[in-house]
């Protein structure tokens, strides 16, 4: 049974992690300082006597030497998902930014080094990698990063480390490029809170939903269980296959948030016409991922497309409100 590190374990993509984990029977540390993350997404688990002793929540942040330090004891892997998410975040607080999404990567890159044993390193990076392109051209790993925003500069900053301490110390390093991943547990009461939890909210209220801009603006939107497989399938394979490589990891097909809500309208079975507001400094206006290096070299595919996803977000949602 190895034991795997998620930092930001009690977040969105955190938890899904650390829930499809134990149900491998694999045993958890999760680091969180619920600053983003919510105690509630691991309550059910900790509560359950039959699982409960795989998790172990340590309660801290990421910045922490002496944190981080305990954190990574007798570790195998590190699945890296703690951070500060958000453009908008970003370019009101740059500097706490940096602090946790550059600085707090590299703290645990040198304790994992440190420590001796860790087998992967795999990190939680981002299509804002790649800045603005032509619609029509899909992202591919092989295009110069190109941010827009301190958020982004962020992330490809938390890239280059790994790839130097892969080069370097020799630490097998992965980083998954997410494209707007989405499903159970995203927070949609956040002020940063992402498009889709926002949109399934409104509907729910029977609210419009507000659309930054013209709606027109495409997203790569990937569901969360795709994720978590990239993340398992990052740790299993051969390192001599995947270790320093970055990594597309979406569904490789463009949706319009118009888009998104005549496929909520339909779930939903009512129309309720969006509101727009100004667009978003730092916004992209388009994203669409290229993964065939994902698919050559870890065997990726993603099997929860688009549609699917949003009908099993929605189902959460519904849940958790009763």
């Amino acid at each position: 049974m190895a034991l795997y590190l998620v930092t930001g374990g009690s977040g969105f993509i955190g938890s899904n992690l650390v829930y499809h984990l134990v149900a491998l029977g694999e045993r958890v540390r999760v680091v969180d300082n619920l600053s983003t993350g919510r105690e509630a997404n691991l309550r059910p688990l900790l509560a359950d006597p039959e699982r409960r002793h795989q998790v172990e929540f340590l309660r801290g942040d990421i910045t922490d030497p002496d944190l981080v330090h305990r954190a990574m004891a007798d570790v195998d892997f590190v699945l890296h998902q703690a951070a500060l998410p958000s453009v908008p975040r970003s370019i009101e607080h740059p500097l706490e930014s940096d602090r946790v999404n550059a600085y707090g990567t590299l703290l645990l890159l040198e304790a994992a080094r440190r420590q001796g044993r860790v087998r992967r390193f795999v990190l939680a990076a981002s299509s804002s990698a790649y800045g603005e392109r032509a619609p029509e051209e899909p992202k591919v790993e092989t295009m110069p990063p190109a941010p827009l925003s301190p958020y982004a500069v962020t992330k490809v900053t938390a890239e280059y480390y790994l790839a130097v301490y892969h080069r370097i110390y020799g630490l097998p390093t992965v980083a998954l490029r997410y494209f707007n991943i989405f499903g159970p547990r995203q927070d949609p009461t956040s002020q940063y809170a992402a498009a889709i939890p926002n949109f399934i909210s409104a509907f729910l209220r029977g609210e419009p939903a507000t659309i930054y801009g013209d709606g027109l603006q495409s997203r790569d939107f990937c569901f969360v269980d795709n994720a978590v497989e990239a993340n398992l399938l990052a740790c299993t394979t051969p390192a001599d296959q995947v270790a320093g490589q970055v990594l597309n990891i979406a569904c490789g097909e463009a949706i319009t948030l118009l888009g998104v809500i005549d496929t909520l309208a339909e779930i939903f079975g009512r129309r309720i016409p969006p509101r727009h507001a100004p667009p978003r400094p730092g916004d992209i206006r388009h994203s669409l991922a290229d993964i065939s290096k994902a698919r050559q070299l870890l065997g990726y595919t993603p099997k929860i497309k688009f549609a699917e996803g949003l009908r099993r977000t929605v189902a959460w949602y519904r849940e958790q409100a009763g």
